[in-house]
């Protein structure tokens, strides 16, 4: 099913087009007051300055004071309903709003920014904690691209509806008072549609202190350190992209040369790529929450940051040029690719992100990780604003500053990865298993999605753990041979994934018998197990009598048992058709079109060797 199909579904669309009409309201309302206080009430560049510098840190400083108090709210009681009293809520700043448009009120016009960065506060732990309670596994991904993908062009929607309301002669503020209020009752009368979310710790006792809530989120958020890592650079996204959009107007107006017009341009494009990159994930992870895409985004911002800097920089000969007129300028093209490219890639670099996040973190804590999360977020954003203010100061213009920013993602990103290797082992996995392979899977549903499992499965190239490792949509420990484990390149896979080596009880019984030991334990802990019982790799592409070390498994701990069957394979890369000695010659075919099928759960008490390899011969069939 594709992705888009969640959007007739009441389990998602009202939650997306509420979340989106408040992106739209938030950028609408503060574009709105830009227009106002540079063009509209005649004040000095310097009392202009001051209050649109004034506006974003009274937007953000509502996550630093309310951001641990939103995930306790999310936690405690039931999320569709604190959504429509956050909606009333909105319905009023927007009502307020309307009083200070068309009067001027500066000081209430910033008294409800404030107010809206509490709507944004409140509403974001519900935005990520409610989508693991409503979606099934395979569908979270996705719905996190559709999300990310409304907000994104809700966003830039609104931008541009705000600067060109307010620009309306004469009735500019009449028309965003209406607009703003419209949408606000709009949104509220959708998220009356929103069902049910029960409470994940209805137990949780409240603390009303901000400030100790707020270290106890964040030591909530740094228990995991994959978890806390993920944030950190879901946070990173968030400095980078201020540093971008803060930049933007000086690119647009200084280094390209152009009016409003091409500010609108730029902006569009990079929302466009963010969305397009959104969407993209789901297709690219096959369904999973696939971080190996992380370093991939991380990679494309830095490429095309730094060539965005190199497509040109400097001040712009001609100034004051239209949309259509920089178009048609020499190299514009190579800038319209940099900056949808941008745009795509932070949309690969953070959906799987919030993805991992809201499936590793436990789900009775996950408004409060996610409170934390927004709490870093707007702690990366007002670092970004001293960023760019600083490198200003020295005189860096917008192009330079791009550069930097390109280049420091390079050493955030190596942090990241060097703190937590599973990124960057999954995206050596989903690079080789996507350029050697096209995996068709089948039987998914049949895969639990929680508690322990062993899975056996047929054995017919060196590739098969990497294979399964890229589409089992939970994280499985591999049991293999312990020189395969060593096999360079590989091994930091194979290491990073917690793989078992084992040996034969006649080369290293210490080995085969601390097999067995990590196995169990891992059984005992809830994880899924992988075993391949030939014992070795076919030579001759059928499957090879199944060893009774499943049966030894399940005696010591009985849990159901998934029998898995690889197609195709054979005569793949890394397969031993052909084979001369033991030594593979040249493989027949890449991008071979290969086939995983999984199926139900076999009992323990079923689960007999003989019958697990009648089982897996049958799935796979003729097609070795």
């Amino acid at each position: 099913m594709s992705q888009f199909a969640l959007l007739g579904k009441r389990r998602f669309a009202p939650f997306f087009w509420t979340q989106a009409l408040g992106a739209f309201n938030d950028n609408a309302f503060r574009n709105a007051l830009v227009m106002l206080v540079t063009y509209q009430m005649g004040l000095s560049d310097h009392t202009a300055s001051l209050y649109t510098n004034l506006a974003p840190a009274l937007f953000i400083i509502p996550f630093f004071l309310f951001s641990a108090t939103a995930g306790q709210l999310a936690e405690k009681f039931e999320k569709s309903r604190i959504i429509r009293w956050v909606k009333l809520f909105e319905i009023a700043a927007m009502a307020v709003a309307a009083v200070g448009f068309q009067t001027h009120h500066l000081a209430l016009l910033l008294v409800v920014l404030f107010m809206m960065g509490m709507h944004s506060t409140m509403f974001g732990p519900i935005k990520y904690a409610i989508l693991p309670q409503e979606l099934k596994p395979a569908e979270l991904v996705g719905g996190n691209g559709l999300v990310e993908m409304g907000t994104q062009l809700a966003m830039l929607i609104g931008m541009i509806a705000g600067s060109e309301l307010m620009r309306v002669a004469g009735v500019g503020p009449l028309l965003a008072s209406v607009v703003t209020i419209a949408v606000a009752l709009t949104g509220y009368l959708v998220s009356r549609r929103i069902p049910l979310a029960p409470a994940t710790a209805p137990e949780l006792k409240f603390n009303w202190n901000p400030f100790s809530e707020t270290a106890q989120v964040l030591r909530i958020t740094h228990a995991d350190r994959a978890v806390w890592n993920a944030v950190l650079g879901i946070s990173w996204f968030w400095f980078f992209g201020t540093v971008l959009i803060a930049q933007l107007p000086i690119y647009a107006r200084g280094t390209l040369g152009g009016d409003g017009s091409v500010y609108t341009l730029v902006l569009t494009l990079f929302s466009i790529g963010s969305g397009i990159g959104a969407l993209l994930c789901e297709k690219m992870s096959g369904k999973r929450v696939e971080i190996g895409l992380v370093p991939l985004g991380a990679f494309g911002l830095t490429a095309f940051g730094v060539d965005l800097y190199f497509a040109r920089h400097g001040v712009a000969a001609v100034r004051g040029q239209d949309w259509l007129a920089f178009l048609h300028g020499a190299g514009s093209w190579r800038i319209v690719l940099d900056l949808t490219a941008i745009g795509v890639f932070a949309g690969f670099y953070v959906v799987p992100l919030f993805a991992f996040v809201q499936a590793r973190a436990p789900r009775e804590k996950l408004s409060r990780i996610i409170a934390g999360n927004n709490i870093m977020n707007a702690m990366l954003i007002v670092l970004a604003a001293g960023f760019g203010l600083g490198l200003g100061a020295l005189g860096f213009d917008a192009a330079q500053v791009f550069l930097a920013a390109a280049l420091l993602n390079v050493l955030v990103a190596a942090y990241i990865f060097t703190l937590v290797p599973e990124f960057l082992m999954r995206f050596i996995t989903w690079v080789l298993v996507n350029t050697l392979y096209r995996v068709r899977v089948d039987g998914m549903q049949h895969l639990p999605e929680e508690g322990p499992a062993v899975l056996v499965c047929n054995h017919v190239s060196f590739m098969d753990a990497l294979l399964l490792m890229a589409n089992l949509r939970r994280p499985a420990r591999f049991v293999m041979y312990y020189k395969i484990f060593k096999t360079p390149l590989l091994s930091f896979v194979f290491r990073t994934a917690k793989a078992i080596p084992i040996a034969g009880y006649k080369e290293d019984p210490a080995v085969l018998q601390r097999a067995y030991d990590a196995i169990d334990a891992a059984l005992a802990d809830g994880e899924l197990v992988c075993i391949f019982p030939e014992g070795g790799l076919t030579s001759d592409g059928e499957i090879a009598t199944f060893r009774p070390g499943v049966e030894k498994i399940l005696a010591r701990r009985p849990v159901p048992v998934l029998p898995l069957a690889l197609r195709g394979l054979w005569g793949s890369v890394w397969s031993r058709r052909d084979s001369m000695l033991g030594r593979s010659r040249l493989p027949r075919r890449f991008r071979a079109r290969v086939e995983l099928v999984v199926d139900a759960p076999v009992a323990p008490a079923l689960a007999t060797a003989a019958a697990l390899e009648a089982r897996v011969r049958e799935l796979r069939g003729d097609l070795a």
